[in-house]
């Protein structure tokens, strides 16, 4: 992309870059198609030629809330009204350790803030969201997705889905295991030093490593960061392709040591699933019934909604006494859960 990019080819409307794919807009009246074909297949090719292939690369230091209580609150969502038994609930965390054959959650948690994971991929789930792995293969996790999928993420959650951590560029469904929240990865309404002119943050190749912070600080980070009120840690440095292959090859032996145990864990896991891993099994049916005709009982009253919508929480008992404008609230937050 990079080199394309270096070209400046008349008719290049847009590069759109994937972890091995390379999406090339272009206007054909401008650029033939062969012509186009055959600069990217010498492009690639004079890459492959470069013996000592070097990139510029950032470390950028992101505060990350371990188990956020966001996370914790998405997990319960989908338990109550999606499925309340799944492999990885009610715990992200103890599914990601378990099939990772790690021997804590403080085992999982020192590997996620020792690791250095290197961008290979923005825009995931939208606005600037970053697909990474970890530059050490040790400390490169692996999980299934949610199946089915989340219905709600809370905006900056991070997880891990498949090999590769991203963190979600905005809110909403997702099936990566979570294993915290940090800051925003986009800045909609200002310019900041730390986006350097672009409404996203992280570039490709740019490496994130995680420093600890409680939730209450993650909070107030969140709504200073925007602001330029939390300036980043961010190192320039390079990758050199050369050095990391002796690194791979260094270390072989306990990278592979690590990888059997790893994929050992992954099919011990599948294997448990096999004959509970019916959908429709894991969650109650649904009572079909007409609520237009249905007669109300003595101490029952209908309420009518404008919009469908699942009921997840009533923050009311039986018996307790609300006020006429208090029932106006509860049916607003019925609206917004």
């Amino acid at each position: 992309m990079q080199s394309l990019e270096s070209l400046r080819l008349d008719g290049v409307i847009d590069l759109t870059p994937g972890i091995r794919s390379l999406q090339v807009h272009y206007r054909p009246d401008v650029l033939p198609l062969n012509t186009l074909l055959e600069t990217v297949a010498n492009t690639w090719k004079k890459v492959l030629l470069i013996e000592d292939l070097r990139v510029p690369s950032r470390i950028v230091y992101l505060p990350l809330s371990w188990d956020d209580p966001a996370c914790q609150l998405a997990i319960d969502k989908y338990m109550t009204t999606i499925r309340k038994d799944a492999p990885w609930c009610p715990s992200n965390l103890e599914f990601i350790r378990r099939i990772n054959d790690l021997e804590s959650i403080d085992a999982l948690k020192q590997i996620v803030f020792q690791a250095s994971y290197l961008v290979m991929g923005l825009g995931d789930v939208y606005l600037g969201a970053p697909v990474a792995t970890s530059l050490d293969p040790r400390h490169r996790l692996v999980t299934t997705k949610y199946n089915p999928a989340r219905t709600w993420t809370a905006e900056n959650s991070v997880g891990i889905g498949g090999a590769y951590l991203c963190v979600y560029g905005m809110e909403g469904p997702g099936g990566y295991q979570f294993v915290g929240r940090t800051l925003q990865m986009w800045n909609r309404f200002r310019q900041t030093a730390d986006f350097a002119g672009e409404p996203y943050l992280l570039r490709f190749f740019d490496q994130i490593r995680f420093y600890e912070v409680p939730a209450d600080e993650l909070l107030r980070i969140r709504e200073d960061f925007p602001l330029g009120r939390y300036p980043l840690r961010i190192e320039t440095t390079e990758l050199s392709l050369t050095d990391y292959l002796g690194f791979l090859e260094r270390e072989a032996d306990s990278i592979a040591q690590f990888r059997s145990r790893q994929r050992a864990a992954f099919q011990a896991e599948r294997q448990r699933w096999q004959g509970t891993e019916n959908v429709d099994a894991a969650m109650d049916a649904p009572i079909a019934s007409d609520a237009a005709s249905a007669p109300l009982a003595d101490d029952q009253i209908a309420v009518d909604s404008e919009i469908a919508g699942n009921l997840w929480q009533v923050h009311v008992t039986p018996g307790q006494s609300v006020a006429a404008g208090d029932v106006l609230l509860i049916i607003e937050s019925m609206k917004m859960e």
